[in-house]
């Protein structure tokens, strides 16, 4: 094998079986890491924030992180066998433009979360060592966007090495964990509150479900023989524990220290269990935190470019790797810099807009990968802006809004509540109603697609695309 270069090279384009190569074990450090800092532990705090006690807030959690990996996981197939980053495999269901739909949400998400991301640093930094926030953000905000310019190999890199720190550090806390003191009521499983129940239990799917956009990502390098069962084992693995483990770090210190912002929260629930280890978790969380940004601004590069290329049909290079990811850092940076604190204030609003957004999306682009064409796509059509996919691909756009549509009822969001919430008591189930709609629709849309037809197209656009398949 040929030695690889330090920078990536590729991007939205696909990589030549030649130049597979890893581990399929590696997606589990790659998963675990991603989840294990703190943005993941604020999402643990969520519950605790609207009423709800230890003991039920800790099984929502598990539930929600069961739910929304499960989903997660199984885009993680999908890189091996095509080859291609997360997002712009959604032309074959959307189309060739339609899939700008989707690459916006994506968008929103991952500025969204790395402006939430600075944020948290800069509080992290302040708690330890009274940084001034306004030079932490854009430095760390940096040192990410460094990272993602190097890209695939030295982001799983450093992945598996913060692996191993931050399981001795959630080890440490767990252990001492066992030998707090909580009042009665927060252990009291009597003492059930459905809506702040749903809230945290939605707030951890669909939190989960977010890494949806970017499985692929990190998948696509493997070699093409790995196997389905592999992939999404290691990956669900390493993102249920990874998540589970890191958001219950929330909910117990919120529990424990309700009155106090997150990171001093976290600090004093570490000193008071263990003396001294609240400072070494949060340098370790925030590590963790450094490279999840790094993810968010590798997704978003490839996105921006998926975008371009929409536009007008590029070959892309590394310049372009650069330039998008220099944007993406400038964009997030600056909603960060001018953010209020309403922004940290409204985060499990955000999370529970992102599972509205891509509830039906995940839908759609699982079963038309496992069930409608069975994996079965053409590389060179995916960028052929008049191929066999189309420029609107009416299936896919009618399930999403359908999918979307049917879930507004059950909306249930500080800004906006909708009818069946209201009557559920503020509850919200629409992750429930959305997916099984969209995939209905999907299907519906789907029977008057010749899909044997397309399948053979699909392999005769593709003949000698790879010498070595």
């Amino acid at each position: 094998m040929t030695d690889r270069p330090l920078i990536e090279h590729h991007s939205i384009d696909y990589v030549p079986l030649a130049e597979r190569h890893g581990k399929v074990w590696h997606l589990l450090p790659v998963w675990f890491t991603g989840d294990a800092h703190l943005a993941t532990i604020a999402t643990g705090a969520v519950g605790i924030a609207v009423g709800g006690n230890l003991a039920w807030m800790a099984i929502a959690v598990l539930a929600g992180c069961v739910l929304g990996t499960f989903f997660m996981a199984f885009h993680s197939t999908q890189g091996p066998q095509l080859g291609l980053p997360q997002m712009i495999q959604s032309r074959p269901q959307f189309g060739y433009l339609g899939a700008l739909l989707v690459w916006g949400v994506a968008l929103i998400t991952y500025i969204g979360f790395n402006a939430f991301n600075q944020l948290l640093a800069a509080d992290t930094m302040t708690t330890l060592y009274g940084s001034d926030r306004y030079v932490t953000m854009p430095v760390l905000g940096l040192l990410a966007a460094a990272l993602a310019v190097v890209g695939y190999d030295w982001i799983h890199r450093a992945q598996r090495l913060l692996a191993a720190i931050l399981i001795a550090g959630l080890l440490v806390m767990t252990v001492a964990v066992t030998s707090a003191h909580f009042p009665a009521a927060q252990l009291d499983l009597g003492d059930f509150r459905l809506v702040p129940f749903l809230v945290q239990l939605f707030a951890a799917a669909s939190y989960q479900l977010s890494w949806s956009i970017y499985v692929s990502d990190y998948s696509r390098y493997l070699p093409r023989n790995v196997g389905v069962a592999a992939s999404f084992w290691w990956t669900y693995l390493g993102a249920f524990i990874g998540g589970a483990w890191t958001m219950l770090v929330g909910t117990v210190a919120a529990a424990m220290f309700p009155k106090l912002a997150l990171t001093p929260a976290i600090k004093a629930a570490a000193d008071s269990v263990l003396p001294g280890s609240g400072t070494p978790l949060l340098i370790a969380s925030l590590l963790g935190l450094v490279t999840i940004t790094t993810l968010n601004f590798y997704g978003a590069s490839l996105t921006l470019l998926s975008v371009a290329d929409s536009l007008k049909p590029l070959r892309p290079t590394t310049g372009q790797r650069v330039v998008t990811i220099a944007l993406s850092w400038v964009v997030a940076t600056g909603l960060a810099l001018t953010a209020s604190k309403d922004f940290v204030h409204g985060f499990d609003e955000f999370l529970a807009i992102l599972l509205y957004l891509f509830t039906p999306w995940t839908a759609i682009n699982l079963v038309d990968f496992y069930y409608v064409r069975r994996g079965h796509y053409s590389v060179r059509e995916i960028f052929n802006p008049r191929g066999m996919y189309g420029r609107w691909n009416w299936r896919g756009l009618t399930a999403y809004g359908a999918g979307f549509l049917s879930m507004v009822p059950f909306f249930s969001t500080p800004s906006y509540t909708g009818y069946f919430a209201r009557q559920l008591g503020g509850a919200d189930v629409a992750m429930m109603v959305g997916l099984p709609v969209s995939t209905l629709v999907y299907l519906l849309a789907c029977r008057s697609l010749d899909v044997e037809a397309d399948i053979r197209a699909a392999a005769a656009a593709d003949a000698g695309l790879d010498p070595a398949a």
